[in-house]
């Protein structure tokens, strides 16, 4: 029985010092962030296929139980939607391999302009993708939430490739208007669709956005505490991240999130302890 919690980047300026060491070279970064979280969202693979050299250093500084669900790179999702892109999947597969069991999923995010009609383009491409991965396939076209029949119809897409379907819940940032401005900027940056929690496979994720405010995030997610709950006691293997608008505290609220969820299911194994903070001095 395992929950993987995580944030949406392993470095951000704001935890230097507070939540991580200060200064702490690039290539240790992300081995200070695992000390908090046992998964992250890769989406630096979205601007870029990394360098082979560069994903086997993300291996060297976690933990063969650590998890990574890596994005594809917009290129093939968004420049070209899935279409005549054979060449740059098999660079991206090649240079992730270095993560070996790290790699969780293989997370295809599709833009808002992918709809229901796009869904035969969808197929034919996880018709052609290895089965030696798994997939996770991201939708903000409305009507695959609010019409059954497209719902039905991509649940029907991903089976043949056990692939599973990543809800974004912005439901708590949408709730009351903004109050900061990264809430504000979020306003105009994230998908505004229903909640969905009903998991494909035996490894369900879900990415869930809160507000700036600790406390508003932590009691938006009390439904999610106990659908995870619910999905651990059931067999499943789920892996949640915790964003914010400003994810200044996104570490310490995955680690919040990771403890609610063990109140309800108190055989869950803890999270590892992260790495002790010197304080900040003057010399």
């Amino acid at each position: 029985m395992r929950l993987f919690v995580g944030c949406a980047q392993w470095t951000h300026k704001s935890w230097q010092g507070r939540l991580v060491a200060h200064p702490l070279p690039p290539h240790e970064r992300l081995r200070a962030y695992a000390g908090w979280c046992n998964a992250v969202e890769g989406n630096t693979t979205f601007y870029g296929i990394p360098a082979r050299d560069t994903v086997a250093t993300w291996a060297k500084q976690t933990d063969p139980t650590f998890r990574f669900v890596v994005k594809l790179p917009r290129t093939v999702t968004h420049d070209r939607c899935l279409v005549d892109v054979a060449p740059d999947m098999r660079a991206f597969l090649h240079a992730i391999e270095p993560l070996g069991p790290r790699a969780h999923a293989v997370w295809i995010q599709l833009p808002a302009s992918f709809g229901p009609a796009d869904l035969p383009t969808l197929a034919r491409f996880m018709r052609r993708l290895p089965a030696d991965h798994r997939y996770a396939v991201e939708v903000r076209h409305p009507a695959f939430f609010t019409e059954p029949d497209a719902t039905t119809r991509l649940e029907e897409v991903l089976a043949p490739s056990s692939a599973e379907w990543v809800p974004f819940d912005t439901e708590v940032l949408f709730a009351e208007p903004p109050v900061t401005d990264m809430e504000r900027e979020a306003w105009t940056r994230k998908p505004r669709v229903p909640r969905r929690s009903v998991p494909l496979t035996d490894r369900p994720i879900v990415r869930y956005l809160g507000r700036d405010d600790p406390e508003r995030t932590a009691e938006g997610w009390q439904f999610w505490a106990d659908t995870v709950a619910a999905w651990l006691r059931e067999g499943r293997s789920p892996t949640i991240f915790i964003h914010t608008p400003d994810n200044v505290d996104a570490p310490v609220l995955a680690r919040r999130f990771h403890t609610d969820v063990r109140t309800r299911v108190p055989d869950l194994e803890p999270l590892p302890e992260p790495e002790p903070v010197e304080p900040l001095t003057l010399f």
